[in-house]
């Protein structure tokens, strides 16, 4: 199954957060998953990192893989950014995922289910 990790749970666990590495801990080494995060998401992350975490950052990171972004995912999060960024405030990063999640499959984890309100889409809170 392809599982994808929003930024928030990803931060959580780069800042040592007890659960959220409980809960990376059934990833690891499951072959049942597929392990990925939007190249957004990944960029949010690299952007912002200090210069002491970028080792650790990247090892951790190194662990998903990366769905491209093409034309069909761009144009379906913009009609998803459109439906629904007035009425749940999601960001343009928020869309992209979910329309990377929505053409390749899977399922989301996310503490940030607003963001989400997608029909089309599978999201769990992780915890």
């Amino acid at each position: 199954m392809r599982a994808y990790f929003d930024s928030d749970i990803l931060v959580w666990h780069l800042r040592g957060h007890e659960k959220a590495r409980g809960f990376f801990s059934r990833f690891s080494g499951n072959k049942e998953y597929e392990m990925l995060t939007g190249a957004l998401q990944r960029a949010e992350i690299v952007f912002f990192m200090r210069d002491e975490e970028v080792e650790t950052t990247i090892s951790f990171l190194s662990q998903f893989k990366y769905a491209p972004v093409h034309q069909e995912i761009i144009d379906l999060a913009g009609q998803l950014y459109r439906k629904w960024h007035p009425r749940h405030g999601i960001d343009v990063n928020d869309a992209i995922l979910a329309a990377t999640i929505e053409i390749t499959g899977g399922k989301l984890y996310t503490l940030n289910v607003k963001h989400y309100p997608m029909e089309d889409i599978i999201i769990e809170k992780p915890w």
